[in-house]
């Protein structure tokens, strides 16, 4: 919509307040709430942030203002508050894009993509947990009823049920967004849940999903809950992903499926030289999709081998694809389509998507082919000898891992701008070494009296 359309809409829909919503390095929302009766200042650029108040935008204090530009495109109802609106910001400095923005990194790889024919489109499954705080300060599943309980909760109809006004909640606010949720359904760990709705085109879908975890936040509040898109708040429980489903689109069709492929995928050369770009840079695109210091207790081959209290952890160790098979990293649904299964609920979607694009656009300008898919193996039984002998790479196992393989790849490196790349390296040794530099409980009943 133009400027006057959206003056417009905020009248028509009884818009008061505007939320200029934009994300910090970590995917965080950050929001300047403006009045409705001053659009036309945000729309000339009056919603302005201090830089260095927030999280890897490449600022000091004495730096010039952050701008928060709208896209009108982006403009979403607010249903949880009454006369309230979200737009999504491109971050600009001086009146030129500024390269620490996340939102403008993803718009740059999808005008690369564009460049070669090709539109992205993007499905997001989006896990997470409710979860209270108990009286001593603990963090506990969220389970008023005291019915989810079972040791394989997944679908579980009674855990279902008791959070149905949770789940109908948001299932309405999506529908009358436009988002077309299609399921929801309770997850494999206790108190988790995971939510769908119809994909579209990346830059949406990244917009989406971090409106939903706005949401998410804001109706489990007010039923006493915190929603958590942690990757792995409980040890002893399935941790939360987001897996990405991704396809490239050419004038309306999608160029991803082949009826006659001989590997019995459904998948074109193009779709099979991208993913020969994501799996030859997975290892680097981990510290993307896998950011925090907490994924990797998700993504550890340790989880695969003693499981979770359900008997499956659900989440890739080893580098590998196939069919529609859940152990392997990649997995083909249907034809024209392949799900990334290692990205985690604590991502940036934008980075993360970014990073994805420079990958696969590497594979397809290389020809590189992902080899044979693995079919009918289930990548659980394998041992690390198994793995080492079928030349299977591993998942880093640790996000200081993951930084160094980021910082050696030029290709996912070069997804984001240099000043970028190397405050995303700062910003994420720097949390390495602050978890790494704790002492925690298992050390201490480990290692205190064992020598």
């Amino acid at each position: 919509m133009d400027k006057a359309q959206f003056k417009r809409r905020l009248e028509s829909d009884g818009i008061t307040y505007i939320l200029a919503q934009w994300v910090d390095l970590h995917g965080t929302p950050r929001c300047k709430g403006v009045p409705a009766s001053a659009a036309e200042q945000l729309l000339a650029g009056s919603a302005g942030f201090a830089g260095a108040a927030t999280v890897g935008l490449g600022q000091g204090p004495h730096d010039h203002d952050l701008i928060g530009m709208p896209d009108l495109a982006s403009y979403t109802v607010v249903p949880w508050e009454t006369g309230v609106a979200r737009v999504a910001c491109d971050i600009e400095v001086d009146g030129k894009a500024w390269p620490y923005c996340a939102r403008t990194t993803l718009r740059n790889a999808l005008a690369r993509l564009a460049g070669l024919g090709y539109e992205m489109k993007v499905g997001v499954e989006a896990e997470h947990m409710l979860v209270s705080r108990a009286a001593d300060g603990r963090v506990v599943a969220y389970d008023p009823g005291g019915v989810d309980t079972l040791a394989k909760p997944c679908y579980d109809f009674k855990s279902l049920s008791a959070n149905l006004g949770y789940l109908r909640t948001l299932v309405s606010y999506m529908e009358a967004l436009g988002w077309e949720p299609y399921a929801t359904d309770h997850e494999d760990g206790t108190a988790q849940f995971e939510l769908n709705w119809k994909y579209a085109d990346a830059l949406t879908t990244a917009d989406r999903y971090t409106f939903f975890k706005m949401m998410t936040s804001q109706v489990a509040t007010r039923m006493g809950a915190i929603a958590t898109h942690m990757p792995k708040p409980f040890a002893q429980l399935t941790g939360n992903g987001s897996h990405v489903h991704f396809s490239l689109w050419k004038d309306g069709r999608n160029a991803f499926i082949d009826e006659g492929d001989r590997r019995s995928l459904g998948q074109s050369r193009l779709a099979y030289h991208f993913l020969g770009g994501l799996m030859a840079h997975a290892r680097a695109l981990a510290a993307l999709i896998a950011p925090t210091v907490n994924c990797y207790k998700r993504l550890s081959v340790g989880e695969y081998l003693t499981g979770s209290s359900s008997g499956f952890t659900w989440t890739p160790a080893f580098i590998s694809y196939g069919d529609n098979n859940r152990t392997h990293m990649f997995r083909t649904p249907e034809p024209g389509r392949f799900e990334c299964r290692a990205v985690s609920g604590g991502v940036n979607l934008y980075l993360a998507l970014a990073g994805m694009i420079a990958a696969g656009i590497d594979g397809i300008e290389r020809g590189i082919d992902p080899g044979e898919p693995l079919i009918g193996r289930n990548m659980y039984d394998l041992s690390l000898e198994d793995v080492r002998r079928m030349d299977i790479r591993v998942i880093p196992q640790s996000l200081a891992e993951a930084i160094d393989e980021f910082e050696r790849d030029p290709v996912v490196r070069g997804a984001l701008a240099p000043g970028l790349a190397e405050e995303f390296i700062r910003v994420k040794r720097r949390e390495w070494v602050r978890y790494h530099n704790q002492v925690g409980q298992w050390e201490l009943d480990q290692y205190l009296t064992l020598f």
